[in-house]
């Protein structure tokens, strides 16, 4: 179990630049849980945050797709013009990219942007104005293209396309991480 995350070392809490030696079992503040009780010894998954991700994840892809159907049909002079179109448009939701979006925000982008948000606030908790501009850097610069190169992974193992993966980030990383616009499959 300590190599998904015990109290000082694992995945989640890994703090690899850490200069405090760690502490013996009794000296360890027990870990609070995300209802604000000590949870004991052990890794808490952090389920709020994953739920949070989760649900944010499937109204963003919702509004992606709903976008995406909508574009389509101005630029082909297709308007809608009953309530049976806009269902009919509804009713072509794609629902198992919806699930491979709230999948990756609940299984990663959840406990992951926790964990990294947790480094930051450890190394830099002061919170000045030089410490909140590192940490708006440090995420334009090692969270966005970690989150671009994980969601394209997931995405393409869902797809089964790993072996396009080297052709999708060619192709996709860069204009995603700048413009943010992109479509993930």
């Amino acid at each position: 179990m300590d190599a998904l995350g015990g109290p000082q070392c694992g995945f989640w809490n890994w703090n690899p630049f850490s200069k405090k030696p760690k502490p013996s079992r009794s000296q360890r503040r027990p870990i609070r849980s995300n209802s604000g009780s000590t949870a004991g010894q052990g890794y808490r998954f952090p389920v709020k945050q994953a739920v949070t991700a989760a649900s944010l994840s499937l109204t963003g892809d919702t509004i992606a797709q709903i976008r995406d159907r909508w574009s389509k049909s101005k630029s082909s002079n297709n308007h809608i013009n009953d309530l049976q179109d806009v269902l009919s448009r509804i009713s072509d939701h794609d629902w198992l990219r919806a699930l491979r979006m709230t999948s990756y925000g609940f299984l990663l982008y959840g406990p992951g942007s926790y964990a990294w948000y947790q480094c930051l606030e450890h190394f830099f908790p002061k919170p000045s104005v030089q410490n909140i501009m590192l940490k708006v850097l440090l995420n334009q610069i090692i969270l966005g293209p970690c989150v671009i190169a994980v969601v394209f992974a997931w995405n393409n193992l869902w797809l089964g396309k790993v072996k396009e993966l080297p052709q999708k980030y060619q192709r996709d990383a860069l204009p995603t991480l700048l413009y943010g616009t992109n479509r993930i499959n």
